[in-house]
């Protein structure tokens, strides 16, 4: 189970590597550098900077904001597929059950 990163945490290590990232000679050093300073994995702080890049507009890419909105959608999108079958269910039941040939 992945372990919870306290989100203060999370920002002060994606501010850090935004602020210092000039002062190494790659990116990736940079990350590496201050994922070993704030105790978070490297890779996880790469795709928090890239995405916190992406919210900012400075990358192209599907924001946070835009995540959150489809996770709901699909969500919203799944109970009414599931409202559509139970009402299909019902409909065929009573039209069944109305029908002058079964009784």
């Amino acid at each position: 189970m992945p372990k919870k990163i306290d989100p203060q945490v999370r920002e002060r290590a994606v501010r850090l590597v935004l602020e210092h990232r000039a002062e190494y000679p790659s990116n990736q050093q940079a990350v590496a550098a201050v994922a070993r300073q704030e105790g978070v994995g490297a890779e996880s702080l790469r795709r928090w900077v890239i995405q916190a890049e992406i919210d900012t507009g400075d990358r192209d890419g599907q924001t946070s904001e835009e995540s959150v909105e489809i996770k709901r959608l699909k969500a919203e999108n799944k109970q009414l597929r599931e409202d559509v079958a139970i009402l299909k269910a019902a409909t065929t039941f009573f039209a069944g059950e109305l029908d002058p040939r079964n009784r």
